[in-house]
């Protein structure tokens, strides 16, 4: 049998955490910790790690530069997702993306409910710029946790979907 890891590239992810508190250094990014974490038990390689204020501009720009740019498969972002006036990660995604993923964040959402009824007020979205798949996580290290273990048995298939290294087969429809 062979190890699937041999052959497929690792996927290259880039971890930004949106925070006013972790930018100016007055909060540790606990959250961030724990993707890059669980992005080292999946082999996946971190090819950048950042924390932006809270800011619409500064997060569309970091977003549109590691996705091409750095030309990573994946972003992570961590925080502003919820309700909070200075919350404003969707609205930066939603301005750089192609084309939006809703099963990431309704999967995300779908068994977050199941742990707490504060889940169903995140505004995280996921979707597509060029190759790089984007996905808004939660602020909380528990959720941030949560949230990728129900994501991320598919993260390999769609990083090699985004390459062009498998033929898509129409979707589940």
């Amino acid at each position: 049998m062979t190890d699937k890891h041999a052959i497929t590239p690792p996927v290259r992810i880039a971890v930004l955490t949106a925070s006013d508190r972790s930018a100016r250094g007055e909060r540790d990014d606990l959250s961030g910790k724990v993707i890059t974490e669980i992005a080292a038990e999946q082999g996946w390689e971190v090819a950048h790690y950042g924390i932006v204020p809270d800011d619409r501009s500064l997060l569309k720009n970091e977003l549109q530069r590691l996705a091409d740019e750095v030309r990573v498969s994946l972003i992570l972002t961590t925080g502003g997702t919820g309700l909070a006036p200075r919350d404003f990660t969707p609205e930066a995604t939603l301005d750089v993306i192609d084309k939006e993923v809703p099963g990431l964040a309704e999967a995300m959402r779908y068994v977050s409910m199941k742990k707490t009824p504060h889940a169903m007020l995140s505004r995280a979205v996921s979707g597509l710029r060029g190759e790089t798949l984007i996905v808004n996580l939660p602020g909380s290290p528990k959720a941030v946790r949560e949230c990728l273990e129900v994501i991320t048995p598919a993260i390999p298939h769609a990083a090699e979907l985004l390459r062009g290294a498998v033929a898509d087969c129409g979707g589940p429809m």
